[in-house]
C-alpha cells in the first residue's frame, strides 16, 4: 500500500527493498529478485555510479542467487557491491567487512577453501579494526573461518576458532541468542569429524536446547539441530535413534518450508542414508529419488546438491550389486561436479573415486586405475596428507597397481605359451 501511494520515484527504492528482504527471508527468492532489481533500477537511474546504496542493491541480489545456490551470479554481484564499496567508504568501514564476508561465503560453497580463507580473513581484519573486540560480528568472522578449517580437515584450528567465537558472542548477546546456537553447532560439527561422539552430542543438544527457547516449534532452525543430533547418532553406528531424529527435522521442515526447498531434500537425503546402512536398500533408494526430484525442481541444474544426490543413488545401486546403473549416477554427478567445482575441490575426488570403485567391480580395471588416480591428484591438492580419505584413495590405487601388474604378468605369460604353441622348437 505505502508502495503505490508513494509517487516519488527515489522514495520507492527503500520499499522496495524492504519487500525484497522480506521476500528472501521466506524464501520467496524469485519475488525477492523482482523487488531488489527494481530498487537498484530506480537508484542507478538517480544516483552516482559509486554511491554506497548502489553497493547495498548489489549485495542484496548477491545474496538471493546465493540462497538460491547460483554461485557464480551471485559471486559477480558481491564482486560488484564491494567495488563501490571500495570507492565510496573509508577503508575499515564494516560493509567492506561484510562484502569480503560474503564473498567467502560463496567460495566456501563452491569448494574453494582457500580463497574463501583469504577473504573471511580479510573480512576478520577489517571488522577487527572497526569493531569492539567482543562485537557479534567478530564473532561471525571467526564462525566463519572455523568453518574453513573444519572442512579442510584442519579439525584443531577449526576448534580454536569456533570456541574464540563462541566466547566472543556469550559476551556480547544473550544466553539464548540463536548465534551462540551456531557456535555450539559449528563445535559440535568438528567433534563429530574427530569422532568424539559423546562432546559433538553434548555441543549440539546445547544448540538445539538455545533453538528451543529462542525460537517458534517450527523453526528451520530447530530442524537443523535434530538433524544434527541424527549425524552424531548415525556416526554412532546408532541408527535406531539417528532415525527418529532425521524424521523430526523433516517434520518441522515440512511444516515450515516450500515443498520444493533444497533443505527438504536434504532431509530425505539423509533418512536415506540410515535405510542404506540398515540394509533396506529399496526404502534408501525412495528417499534418494525423492531428494532428487526436489533438487531438480529448486536449483540450478549444476549445483553440487544434484551430484551429491546421484552419487547416493550411485552407491544404493552399487549395494544392490547393479554396477551398470550404479556407474550411470556417479557419472552424472561427476558432471555436475566438474560444472559447478574447482578442479581442487574434495568432492570433485569422491566422484572420480566412486566411479574407479565401479569399474573395479566391474573388472575393468584400467579404467578403475585412471580414476583412482585421478581421485589421488585431486585430494594431494585439496586435503592434508595424512587424510583418511586421502589414505583410503592412495591404497585403492596401489593395490590397482599391484591387480594391473598381476594382470600383465598373466596376458604376458599366457601370450608366451601361446606363441610356443604356435612356433615349434627347431
Amino acid at each position: 500500500v505505502l508502495l503505490h501511494q508513494t509517487t516519488n520515484e527515489s522514495g520507492k527504492a527503500p520499499f522496495h527493498h524492504q519487500l525484497g528482504r522480506i521476500k528472501r527471508n521466506q524464501g520467496e527468492y524469485q519475488e525477492a529478485l523482482f523487488y531488489y532489481e527494481k530498487a537498484l533500477t530506480i537508484r542507478q537511474q538517480l544516483l552516482p555510479p559509486n554511491h554506497p546504496d548502489l553497493g547495498m542493491s548489489y549485495n542484496n541480489i548477491g545474496s538471493v542467487y546465493d540462497s538460491m545456490g547460483d554461485y557464480p551470479k551471485a559471486l559477480s554481484y558481491y564482486e560488484r557491491a564491494l567495488e563501490i564499496r571500495q570507492q565510496s567508504l573509508p577503508s575499515n568501514h564494516p560493509d567492506l567487512g561484510a562484502s569480503y564476508n560474503n564473498i567467502g561465503s560463496v567460495y566456501y560453497s563452491m569448494g574453494d577453501y582457500l580463497k574463501a580463507f583469504s577473504n573471511y580473513e580479510k573480512a576478520l581484519k577489517m571488522r577487527q579494526q572497526s569493531l569492539p573486540f567482543n562485537h557479534p560480528l567478530l564473532g561471525g568472522s571467526y564462525n566463519n573461518i572455523g568453518a574453513v578449517y573444519n572442512s579442510m580437515g584442519d579439525y584443531s584450528k577449526a576448534l580454536s576458532y569456533y570456541e574464540t567465537a563462541l566466547s566472543i558472542r556469550q559476551q556480547s548477546l544473550p544466553c539464548n541468542h540463536p548465534d551462540l546456537a551456531l557456535s555450539y553447532m559449528g563445535i559440535g560439527n568438528v567433534y563429530d569429524y574427530m569422532g568424539d561422539y559423546p562432546k559433538a552430542l553434548s555441543a549440539h543438544e546445547k544448540a538445539f536446547a538455545i533453538r528451543q527457547q529462542s525460537l517458534p516449534s517450527n523453526h528451520p532452525d530447530l530442524g537443523m539441530s535434530y538433524n544434527n543430533i541424527g549425524l552424531v547418532y548415525y556416526n554412532m553406528g546408532d541408527y535406531p535413534k539417528a532415525l527418529p531424529s532425521y524424521e523430526k527435522a523433516l517434520a518441522i521442515k515440512q511444516q515450515s518450508l516450500p515443498s520444493d526447498h533444497p533443505s527438504l531434500g536434504a532431509s530425505y537425503n539423509n533418512i536415506g542414508n540410515v535405510y542404506i546402512r540398515m540394509g533396506d536398500y529399496q526404502k534408501a533408494l525412495s528417499y534418494y529419488q525423492k531428494d532428487l526430484a526436489i533438487l531438480q525442481q529448486s536449483l540450478p541444474s549444476n549445483h553440487p546438491d544434484l551430484a551429491k544426490s546421484y552419487n547416493n543413488i550411485g552407491n544404493v545401486y552399487y549395494s544392490m550389486g547393479d554396477y551398470p546403473k550404479a556407474l550411470s549416477s556417479h557419472e552424472k554427478g561427476l558432471g555436475i561436479r566438474q560444472q559447478s567445482l574447482f578442479s581442487n575441490q574434495p568432492d570433485l575426488g569422491d566422484s572420480y573415486y566412486n566411479i574407479g570403485v565401479m569399474y573395479e567391480n566391474m573388472g575393468n580395471f584400467s579404467k578403475a586405475h585412471s580414476f583412482y588416480e585421478r581421485a589421488v591428484q585431486i585430494g594431494q591438492r585439496s586435503l592434508p596428507s595424512n587424510h583418511p580419505t586421502l589414505q583410503q584413495r592412495r591404497k585403492n590405487l596401489e593395490r590397482m597397481k599391484k591387480t594391473l601388474k598381476i594382470c600383465f604378468s598373466s596376458h604376458l605369460s599366457r601370450f608366451h605359451e601361446l606363441i610356443e604353441a604356435i612356433i615349434p622348437f627347431w
